[in-house]
């Protein structure tokens, strides 16, 4: 049988005590000179810019952006892989055949029904990584608040880009919301 040892009363015991004091001590410390430091906040609603004061990191992982190539054309081919890499299993595809007269994509498929469905999505970006066309992207909108689940699920015209990545940012996505209703709607 295995003999248990208790430190208190000892040397050791106590010094180990006095170390768990000095270690709430310096914490309570920090968290002190903390509440008299000035508050450092972002101006989100109010602020200026299409933004509206909110400030973003580069790595930030926003609604996701179906891009165009330098065409106008849509890169996703419906090759399904951004949704077998889903592990929410949030993205729906269906794919659909070019045809000579109604070019969509450049290839020989296109998404015909592109949805993503926000309720499910964990804005893990496997997505983006999986997609060989660079199709699919994290875009830096942020504001997917609503009273009704319904509306979190995106269909491909409110993801599609209107116009190619590299004639500038997607302007859709710094809009204001009156305005991306008029942009999706044409």
């Amino acid at each position: 049988m295995a003999e248990t040892f208790i430190l208190s009363g000892t040397v050791w015991g106590d010094m180990r005590l006095l170390q768990n004091i000095a270690a709430i001590a310096k914490g309570m410390s920090i968290t002190f000179m903390e509440m008299f430091q000035p508050t450092t906040v972002e101006n989100y609603p109010d602020g200026k810019g299409p933004l509206r004061g909110a400030v973003f990191q580069e790595r930030f992982r926003g609604l996701h952006v179906l891009q165009r190539d330098e065409d106008g054309l849509e890169k996703c081919v419906a090759c399904f892989l951004c949704a077998a890499a889903c592990p929410s299993n949030c993205i729906y595809i269906e794919a659909a055949e070019n045809t000579a007269e109604k070019r969509i994509s450049s290839a020989e498929r296109y998404a015909k029904v592109y949805n993503i469905d926000y309720n499910r999505c964990i804005f893990c970006g496997y997505c983006v990584e999986a997609c060989p066309t660079d199709a699919i992207t994290h875009g830096h909108g942020f504001e997917l608040a609503t009273y009704n689940a319904t509306n979190l699920i995106y269909r491909k015209e409110q993801l599609l880009a209107i116009t190619p990545a590299h004639e500038g940012d997607n302007a859709r996505f710094n809009a204001s919301d009156a305005e991306k209703m008029r942009m999706i709607a044409r």
